[in-house]
């Protein structure tokens, strides 16, 4: 008795950095500026003084980087923060959404599955969702400081924002 056929692995590899560096292409193309929402923890190599409830908003333009490497494992670039040299490793999971700056238009995915808010670093918040907003604040060119994670407030009409949904 012969057993019975074994399928064949469907699941593949994650879509996930083919989708950020495709939304990185068309922010390019179209003059807008991409950043990048990322969920911070032990894995994350970023300026820790800028993390707010385990979270970090990068500019990943060209403008605002040296060195960037959009990989399937990790994006890794070299960004100015405050003046000062810093290298950047994000794991690729870790990226929650990608948008452009002007309009919002992008990405969002979710949250990392093996890194539970209790794996955030120490000194850190305790994890929420954001409520990504794009405001005025943002760095200017050539400066990878993110815009800062607005609290939660009801839409009010004005530029556009980006919002999780599960």
């Amino acid at each position: 008795m012969s057993s019975p056929p074994i399928a064949p692995t469907t699941a593949g590899t994650s879509t996930r950095p083919y989708l950020i560096r495709a939304l990185h292409d068309w922010c390019t193309d179209n003059g807008f500026t991409p950043y990048i929402a990322v969920f911070v923890d032990a894995q994350v190599r970023v300026p820790m003084e800028h993390v707010k409830n385990n979270e970090i908003v990068l500019n990943v333009g060209f403008e605002a980087t040296s060195a960037l490497k959009l990989g399937n494992e990790v994006i890794e670039f070299k960004a100015r923060f405050g003046g000062s040299s810093r290298e950047i490793v994000v794991p690729i999971d870790h990226v929650i959404a990608i948008y452009a700056r002007e309009n919002g238009q992008g990405m969002a995915f979710p949250m990392p599955t093996d890194n539970p808010p209790a794996a955030a670093p120490a000194g850190a918040a305790a994890a929420r969702p954001p409520r990504l907003t794009l405001t005025d604040a943002a760095a200017g060119k050539g400066d990878a400081e993110p815009p800062p994670l607005l609290p939660p407030e009801p839409p009010t009409g004005g530029r556009p924002s980006l919002k999780r949904i599960k």
